[in-house]
């Protein structure tokens, strides 16, 4: 590729804001010639990898926007801890066709059996898939209701929560709402209701959201509307974290299993 010509893809580039391009030009160019590409086959390779560079760039910038915690991929996941929960189910939720049918996705079980791990894992997928995305615990999500009823803009804030393709709220269940937090985390379900996606995730079964939420109505209600669109999984056993500590298991569950 002659000075000339490099200079003018490096010019284009420029103007078309896409860098990579001029990069991807030169580095082709010996390939395309020896292969024998035809132009519409070089220009279609070059393109390419501006569009990947593009993808990943855009998915980077969603990921560190969403607020996760810790970074946790499904590839990562120990089925081998969870072997009730089958690798199809959270391989099909990996494509993200829940989010295009607003569909939620609801983790149960004890502490320390991956439930948050699933939930960060899909929603990177859905970061990569191009969905905006934003992570916080119920508590986190509550105060963050609360802060936009008082200053008078919350139907202005679910709106703007309405636009992300995929909100995941973890830790229902672990610390009990007033009842003013737990309308206020009602109406944040009820916005998204067959208009965007949830992922929650809990320790307690749905028979004690009641408790929560400290009014049996108001948890009816919330849960019809998440599982009425939605895939159930109920993860078992013991927390990861306490393997090879000899303690068996957690008091919460032994709570649990009793109670069953």
């Amino acid at each position: 590729m002659g000075n000339q010509t490099s200079s003018e893809i490096e010019y284009l580039a420029r103007a078309l804001k896409a860098p990579r391009i001029r990069d991807s030009a030169i580095r082709l160019a010996d390939q395309a010639r020896e292969a024998s590409w035809s132009h519409e086959e070089y220009l279609a390779a070059v393109l390419s990898r501006e569009v990947s560079a593009r993808e990943a760039s855009g998915a980077e910038i969603r990921i560190r926007a969403a607020g996760f915690p810790a970074r946790k991929s499904l590839e990562d996941f120990s089925f081998d801890h969870q072997p009730s929960l089958r690798r199809d189910t959270i391989a099909h939720l990996a494509t993200g066709a829940f989010l295009a049918e607003a569909k939620n996705v609801v983790l149960l079980g004890p502490p320390g059996t991956g439930k948050t791990h699933l939930a960060i894992g899909l929603g990177i997928k859905a970061a990569h898939a191009g969905h905006r995305v934003l992570f916080a615990t119920a508590v986190d999500w509550v105060a963050r209701l609360q802060t936009a009823h008082q200053q008078g803009r919350l139907a202005l804030e679910l709106v703007k929560l309405r636009r992300y393709g995929l909100i995941v709220v973890d830790e229902v269940g672990y610390i009990p709402f007033e009842q003013d937090a737990a309308n206020l985390f009602f109406q944040l379900v009820s916005s998204r209701y067959e208009h965007a996606s949830l992922i929650l995730t809990s320790n307690l079964a749905f028979a004690r959201w009641g408790d929560v939420f400290g009014d049996q109505i108001v948890a009816a209600a919330m849960i019809d509307r998440i599982v009425h669109h939605a895939d159930v999984l109920t993860l078992k056993g013991a927390s990861y974290r306490l393997q090879n500590t000899g303690i068996e298991t957690l008091p919460s569950v032994r709570a649990q299993n009793a109670a069953q």
